[in-house]
């Protein structure tokens, strides 16, 4: 089973995480079956970048993006090379670390 190693978030999760999940899960769903409450506001179907997510290690073992995730990347705060969707981004047999970018994008909760 990989390992998912998430850096510290002041707001998922303050003191970082490590956990193992099973291949073929998404990140995004690995994460918030290990407690780590990230927002996927579009109800994990890549149609937002509240799941955004930057892949330090472990980039190159996850399923090749989608054109639609690489349009939905180009929206999303803070992008860099190794960005992904989580919940578009499939865990393979290779370990993880993952950082949650300081900042998303969510006009919902914005306008709340």
């Amino acid at each position: 089973m990989p390992t998912v190693t998430v850096l510290p978030h002041p707001e998922y999760v303050p003191d970082g995480a490590s956990f193992q999940v099973d291949s073929a899960a998404s990140v995004c769903d690995a994460l918030l079956d290990h407690g780590v409450d990230i927002e996927h506001a579009c109800g994990k179907v890549g149609a937002c970048t509240t799941c955004h997510v930057i892949i330090k290690k472990g980039f190159d073992s996850l399923n090749a993006p989608n054109e639609n995730e690489e349009d939905m990347l180009d929206m999303a705060w803070g992008l860099q090379a190794q960005s992904r969707l989580s919940c578009q981004a499939i865990v393979s047999a290779d370990d993880l670390v993952v950082e949650i970018p300081k900042y998303s994008i969510n006009h919902a909760k914005e306008n709340a």
